[in-house]
């Protein structure tokens, strides 16, 4: 295919939508498609339309005008332009020196994505420019390739048996468009038929009569029909499907019926073939094997031979993700066109990661993934609250705030069980709040600041017509000089409070601490600590301890050292993080405590204590490779919220193994936001604080340290660290001959691409190779000196879910196998999509 006027960084050329897919993977491309019918969306513009609708099919030629089509002189398909079926994207024609005579129509124009790394289908190769040429959907019966919920059916053989042209089979012989290819069987002869297969009764199949009307039988009779299919991969899952039709008028007392048998286990039993009637036999499930071994064997009360005339097998293709759950993708569709949002968003909203932005999905495993945040703070959105929000049933986190929104405060918002907090500050809601959202908007849950029209504290006052104005005026002149006069007594006593006093009265009287009921005497302190009995662990600034609440719920208490002259504006920054940040990887806070010099915050227990504990060697069991992937996984998940999901973004600035903490389910969060800084940016070009350098040496990101520049990757560097400690067992700084960082000493075995030499060996080898390589090239990717060159903690999430998808397919493709997981280091799986084990070159 040729180069496309500009510099377009994909383009796709022709895409024949032919209706139906369970999924498909196409290197270099992950090609997703979200169906919704018009009916269900309330903007169509770029709806996706459902391929049900148009006679089964559709054939889409990228890159032609809008509303045209034209017909296929070959195929006679009918092609229609693929406006109406993405929102982005430009028309461009094919260089000339490619154009040719034969050169097929659907090749001379493309569409290109100059813009953005996402459309309905998303371009992303490891390099050069990425075209499709042609992609067709089938939409076949639901009843005939439909095996597993799970599962997709990846084509691995396609034979017309027997046949007499040697020609591929194909559209409109196929009503399908499936490609057949012929085959002869060894040690068989073909047989045939003029008659037309299945012109009374026609199967879900829609086999084509052209391939069904020829066959194979064994040359001598009393043989079987014995074959076989090298597959090389003995953990690799195929699904057969043999196709018959007997093709001789049977005499009274003549009998065609046999067995088939694959890998000598009876597969189907006694199977007779009815004339010129097509049947299918799918058997008793899916079968494995290096070599797959069919043998077709008469019964004893035949006559004739068996008979063979066409097979299929398929591969197997197991999702590990599954879409968005289809009542999101509607609701999320209707807010998309609502807000007039379809630039931003395309395809499905949840996958392929990341997710649509301002989006954060559940990862449900293998159910269908729920938006659990939906963010779309600062977007100018105008109108009321959408409805189709309340019908997002597991969102945990919304933000509407600093747009420009009217109308009333919704009540639905109520009726969303898993909602944790919602910010709608910053816009023009108005009318009186119902007195249900009084609880939620004392605790902090919900915030409706900015909002100059909204009466929170009782029903709006209607203002009277006739004024009178010397009331007001009198009040206001006496309320000033109240109010001068209280100031100046305030600025008389304050300046006779010790520099650290005041620091902290101005913290609290700043409204950052409002939240009455979240705040514990020190004598509650005392009780639920009992009397600080249990010490859990200690920090930089004081020490924690184990307290138990009233209702039974563990927490811990972090209790700032009363000699600690620098802590108690980390504290109290901390206490100001906690408690407007809200994700399932941050800790979450519970209340706080500020009496005095006795200043402390409550937060939840951690059972399992901290990831260095875990990877210490002192301790006698050790984390399994997949649990330290989902650690990392769980740890990004934190910071990249922390970096993209809060306005304005928040840099934690001590990232370290310490600080991330695991409870009971072995789930990390991210802890410790003493240090952590806003990025409140004051102009669109700024990319950078300089501020004072703190943190932990081993982490601290060079950039930042030798220049005070700080920045979101500066994080970034500080998770790589954390991600190499995950990935060798071994500290930041290794105590060994002259005390190397742990990123010089993984240096040396990269450069002899020694991957297990790398890994930590108290895995004993237990791990993926791909997902290893996969983890060190990530850790390193966020670890150079120049912080331009690290990515985003989006892209490293990315890259990281995408390493546990490799091991957690490992693990089912050898429990699929029954073999033990406590021997899997005998084995080197390749990862998903990829039939061999892939290492990069040695740096």
């Amino acid at each position: 295919m040729g180069a496309v006027s500009g510099s377009e960084s994909s383009w796709c050329s022709t895409i024949g939508l032919l209706a139906f897919a369970l999924g498909f993977a196409l290197w270099p491309f992950t090609v997703t498609a979200v169906l919704v019918s018009e009916k269900e969306l309330s903007n169509p513009e770029h709806g996706r339309r459902n391929l049900h609708d148009i006679g089964g099919s559709i054939n889409i030629d990228c890159g032609i005008q809008k509303d045209s089509s034209y017909t296929d002189e070959k195929t006679e398909l009918q092609y229609a332009s693929d406006d109406g079926f993405i929102g982005s994207g430009e028309n461009k024609d094919i260089s000339s020196e490619f154009k040719t005579e034969t050169l097929q129509t659907s090749l001379l124009n493309v569409r290109s994505f100059p813009q953005g790394n996402r459309s309905c289908y998303t371009l992303k190769p490891p390099r050069g420019t990425p075209f499709i040429s042609t992609l067709e959907l089938r939409h076949f019966d639901e009843k005939s390739y439909n095996q597993t919920e799970f599962t997709a059916l990846l084509l691995y053989r396609r034979y017309d048996i027997g046949s007499t042209t040697g020609q591929i089979v194909r559209y409109k012989k196929d009503a399908y468009d499936r490609m057949w290819f012929p085959y002869n069987l060894p040690q068989s002869r073909p047989i045939n038929t003029s008659s037309e297969i299945d012109t009374l009764n026609r199967t879900e199949y829609q086999l084509p009569s052209t391939v069904m009307n020829t066959a194979v039988v064994p040359e001598n009779a009393s043989d079987t029909l014995h074959f076989e299919l090298d597959t090389g991969d003995p953990t690799l899952t195929f699904y057969p499907f043999l196709h018959f039709a007997e093709l001789v008028k049977l005499q009274s007392n003549e009998r065609r019926e046999f067995n088939i048998d694959i890998n000598g286990n009876l597969w189907f039993q006694a199977l007779a073939p009815k004339y010129l009637s097509s049947t299918t036999i799918n058997g008793s499930g899916p079968v494995r094997g290096t070599n797959l071994s069919f043998k077709l064997s008469k019964t004893q009360s035949s006559t004739l031979p068996p008979i063979l005339n066409a097979m299929e097998v398929y591969r197997a293709k197991d999702f590990l993700n599954m879409p968005t759950h289809q009542d999101d993708v509607v609701a999320i569709m209707e807010i998309r066109g609502w807000y007039e949002l379809s630039k931003f968003w395309e395809g499905d909203p949840c996958l392929p990661l990341p997710a649509w932005d301002g989006l954060q999905c559940s990862d449900n495993g293998y159910n269908p993934h729920k938006i659990t945040t939906l963010n779309l703070s600062s977007r100018g959105l105008t109108g009321t609250i959408h409805t189709s929000i309340g019908r997002l049933k597991s969102l945990q986190y919304l933000d509407l705030s600093n747009n420009s929104l009217t109308g009333t405060l919704p009540e639905f918002l109520l009726q969303l069980r898993d909602l944790r907090a919602a910010n709608l500050s910053g816009n023009k809601l108005s009318g009186s709040v119902p007195s249900d959202f009084s609880a939620i908007i004392g605790d902090g849950s919900l915030s409706v600041d900015g909002n100059p029209d909204l009466c929170v504290t009782g029903p709006c006052k209607k203002e009277k017509k006739k004024k009178n104005l010397a009331v007001p005026i009198i009040a206001a002149i006496v309320s000033s000089v109240v109010v001068l006069i209280v100031l100046a007594i305030l600025w008389s006593y304050r300046r006779k409070q010790p520099a650290k006093q005041v620091a902290r009265t101005h913290r609290q009287g700043s409204g950052s601490l409002k939240l009455d009921n979240r705040h514990f005497t020190y004598d509650e302190v005392l009780r639920i600590t009992n009397n600080f009995q249990t010490i859990i662990g200690k920090g930089g600034f004081g020490t924690v301890y184990h307290g138990l609440l009233s209702d039974g719920t563990q927490v811990a208490v972090k209790m700032l050292s009363p000699s600690s002259t620098q802590g108690s504006n980390e504290f109290l920054t901390e206490v100001e993080l906690l408690m407007r940040v809200h994700h399932r990887n941050l800790v979450s806070f519970t209340a706080y405590c500020n009496e005095g010099t006795n200043i402390g915050i409550i937060y939840e227990y951690m059972a399992s204590g901290n990831l260095a504990e875990h990877l210490s060697d002192k301790r006698k069991d050790t984390l399994t490779w997949k649990e330290r992937i989902q650690i990392a996984v769980d740890a990004a998940q934190g910071l990249e919220y922390l970096h993209h999901g809060c306005k304005p973004p928040i840099i934690h600035r001590d990232v370290k193994t310490t600080n991330i903490l695991l409870n009971e389910k072995m789930q990390a969060k991210i802890a410790d936001f003493g240090l952590s800084k806003c990025f409140q940016v004051e102009n669109q070009s700024q990319s950078h604080l300089l501020t004072t350098v703190v943190g932990t040496l081993g982490y601290l990101d060079p950039e930042y340290y030798n220049c005070n520049r700080l920045t979101e990757r500066s994080d970034v560097f500080s998770f790589g660290v954390v991600l190499l400690e995950l990935i060798t067992g071994r500290p930041a700084v290794i105590k060994s001959e002259g005390n190397p960082h742990i990123i010089q000493w993984v240096s040396t075995f990269l450069g002899r691409g020694d991957i297990r030499g790398i890994v930590d060996p108290r895995l004993q080898g237990n791990f993926n190779i791909n997902s290893a390589w996969k983890a060190v090239e990530t850790a390193m990717a966020c670890v150079p000196l120049n912080s331009n060159q690290r990515p985003t903690m989006s892209h490293v999430l990315v890259e990281l879910k995408e390493c546990l998808e490799i091991e957690l397919a490992y693990e089912q493709r050898l429990e699929m196998q029954g073999v033990l997981m406590e021997s899997r280091n005998t084995f080197e799986m390749s990862p998903l999509g990829s039939e061999i084990e892939t290492m990069p070159l040695a740096r």
